[in-house]
């Protein structure tokens, strides 16, 4: 959508991005299967079918912001904004808003995914924080001593995006909790600067960081739905045999 809004050809989805999405309409299609086979009298089946179905728009609308906060990125030249010209300075305030969309709906994302890891494992993480995320939920698994394969695989990722992830974290919690991200960089550039002009930090770093939550969320999508995929056919295979005993 937001390509086409841009003047950008359609997206191909390709690589992560492709085997997330395929992993996550696999499950949909064996969640409906299982909703037609038992009628879903507790609803669980549906609901599941509901958050896959969101989680694949959530990652979906998540690459589109970074593509954005790409595109506008690389419209913006100068390293201070008072040297601006009018359109630059609406570029950068564009490149703003979609970088900072984009790391709101990645913990956004990753929360909805900690649901549904939740959910379908019973790890009842509410036990241990009424209002969670996806890392209180990943705790779970060996808390639980619980699908140890899933979470250190889960753990493994979030380990090698650590740097990344904590650097997005803190501007999401300021962003949404405190004040205006990069009104506070302003503050405290005025601050280093007294009555200087307003250095931009370094927007290239930022896109780094952005790219790599996205990376990461598709690495974590690939490995829960991998896994859940697997469990549905290994309960498929085991339905079979009581069967035919």
């Amino acid at each position: 959508m937001l390509r086409t809004l841009l003047g950008e050809p359609p997206r191909e989805n390709e690589g992560l991005l492709a085997e997330a999405i395929e992993l996550m309409a696999e499950t949909v299609h064996l969640v409906e299967r299982e909703m037609e086979r038992s009628q879903d009298p507790t609803h669980d089946y549906r609901k599941m079918e509901v958050w896959t179905r969101g989680l694949i728009s959530s990652l979906d609308e998540l690459e589109q912001s970074a593509f954005a906060a790409g595109f506008f990125r690389k419209k913006v030249e100068k390293d201070f904004v008072e040297d601006m010209d009018p359109l630059e300075k609406s570029d950068y305030a564009r490149y703003v808003y979609f970088y900072k969309d984009g790391f709101i709906r990645l913990f956004s994302l990753l929360d909805k995914l900690g649901c549904v890891l939740d959910d379908f494992f019973n790890l009842h993480t509410e036990k241990v924080k009424p209002h969670y995320s996806y890392f209180t939920v990943l705790r779970q698994f060996p808390y639980l001593k619980v699908h140890p394969a899933l979470g250190e695989k889960l753990e493994s990722i979030r380990e090698a995006y650590k740097e990344p992830i904590s650097v997005l974290r803190k501007r999401r919690n300021t962003e949404i909790h405190f004040m205006n991200a990069e009104l506070q960089d302003d503050l405290w550039q005025k601050h280093q600067t007294l009555h200087g002009k307003i250095e931009l930090e370094d927007l290239d770093q930022h896109m780094k960081d952005l790219w790599l939550g996205y990376e990461m969320a598709c690495k974590s999508l690939i490995a829960v739905f991998g896994y859940i995929n697997e469990q549905f056919h290994q309960m498929k295979v085991s339905a079979a045999g009581h069967s035919q005993g």
